[in-house]
C-alpha cells in the first residue's frame, strides 16, 4: 500500500503564493514511483475533482490544466519521496481542496489513490 499525505494549504490572499507538499511513504512505494503517474487534483465547492498537474516520477511530460499552466508549478524530492506544487499568483478560483494522488498511466483519474486532501482558500 501507499500513503499520500498533503499539507500546506492555507488562506491567502489574491496574488500571493503557497507551496503544497505531498510526502508519499508505505511499502509498495518504490513500486508506484517506478511506474506510475502523480500529480494534483483540486476540488472546490460544488464542483467534481479536477485534474491541475501529473507527470511520471521516472520521467516524462508534465501536464499542466490550460488554468494554472503559468502559475503553479510541480517539483518533486527523491531523497523525501516528496512532491510539491509551487502556486503564484492565486486567485479567487483556485480555492479548493488540493489532493495528491498516483494512478496508473492512462487509467481514468478515478482511478487513481488520494490523499486526504488540504484546503487552499484565496481571499479577495
Amino acid at each position: 500500500q501507499v500513503q499520500l499525505v498533503e499539507s500546506g494549504g492555507g488562506l491567502v490572499q489574491v496574488g500571493d503564493s503557497l507551496r503544497l507538499s505531498c510526502e508519499a511513504s508505505g511499502r509498495t512505494w518504490n513500486t508506484y514511483r517506478a511506474n506510475y503517474d502523480m500529480g494534483w487534483f483540486r476540488q472546490a465547492p460544488g464542483k467534481e475533482r479536477e485534474f491541475v498537474v501529473t507527470f511520471r516520477w521516472s520521467g516524462g511530460t508534465t501536464s499542466y490544466a490550460d488554468d494554472v499552466k503559468d502559475r503553479f508549478t510541480i517539483s518533486r524530492d527523491n531523497t523525501k519521496n516528496t512532491v510539491y506544487l509551487q502556486m503564484s499568483s492565486l486567485k479567487p478560483e483556485d480555492t479548493a481542496v488540493y489532493y495528491c494522488a498516483v494512478g496508473s498511466p492512462g487509467s481514468p483519474y478515478k482511478n487513481y489513490k488520494f490523499g486526504q486532501g488540504t484546503q487552499v482558500t484565496v481571499s479577495s
